[in-house]
């Protein structure tokens, strides 16, 4: 292959990372399908990454996963309008080669997917609500797994942080910190603070913070969330007799 070819090969390959930029923020908007190829969800990654996660596919079928074959699956996706969902291209294509089918992709794509066809969006119920207890290092990296899955699949949404009464302006700081981590970087979306009713809205998320300095004198219902799950990050309780006062 000529230096020519190896950049013309590059630029087409560029070319359909770039249509499947859009496709994957429209299935992930309309219908909370969230596509990932292997293992790195499309919505976060450059063309050249793209590229790059579709050459990783060898380590799991020995082939390098054709961007047009990816580009098949998305469309086919979308027109099935699916309930939400989680899909590996890598995997579904790996696995239509594998078994030898006589079929086309496509119609491979709609068997696999047949029990979510035509579902548009639903998710069977309504979001799990999460709250998280202290937003140290570990809260906020947490903080940002949740608000990375709202939506796409995943029943889970982040409603509320609590944390220690602390002094005037800490919310501008723990913004901060939540947008900018020395080891794991910036948060790709956007932060906004909200003072005057101690919240944070992320990548549309609004998330409020409560300020209590024991579990027991906190009243969820107060900000209309029931029947959450409470993640203690802060190290504090370690035992179920600690824990157990997230319950009273």
């Amino acid at each position: 292959m000529t230096k020519t070819n190896h950049l013309n090969q590059w630029k087409r390959k560029e070319e359909l990372a770039e249509r499947l930029l859009p496709l994957a923020g429209s299935l992930y908007r309309d219908f909370g399908v969230s596509v990932y190829v292997s293992g790195k969800s499309l919505l976060q990654l450059s063309p050249a990454e793209i590229i790059e996660a579709h050459r990783q596919a060898r380590e799991l079928w020995q082939e390098e996963l054709d961007i047009a074959d990816s580009l098949v699956v998305m469309e086919t996706i979308r027109d099935l309008r699916p309930a939400s969902a989680r899909v590996d291209i890598a995997r579904l294509v790996g696995h239509y080669r594998g078994e030898d089918n006589a079929g086309s992709l496509e119609d491979y794509t709609k068997q696999v997917l047949a029990d979510i066809a035509g579902k548009n969006g639903d998710n069977g119920g309504d979001p799990q609500d999460v709250i998280l207890y202290g937003f140290g290092r570990i809260g906020r990296l947490m903080a940002r797994v949740l608000i990375d899955k709202t939506g796409g699949g995943d029943r889970c949404r982040l409603r509320a942080v609590v944390v220690r009464p602390g002094v005037a302006g800490d919310l501008k700081k723990r913004a901060s910190l939540l947008q900018y981590d020395s080891v794991h970087g910036e948060f790709p979306g956007t932060v906004e603070v909200i003072e005057e009713e101690d919240a944070l809205i992320v990548n549309g998320n609004y998330i409020q913070f409560i300020r209590a300095s024991s579990p027991e004198e906190i009243d969820y219902t107060k900000y209309d969330i029931k029947d959450a799950i409470v993640v203690d990050n802060t190290g504090v309780f370690r035992d179920r007799e600690g824990l157990s006062r997230h319950l009273e």
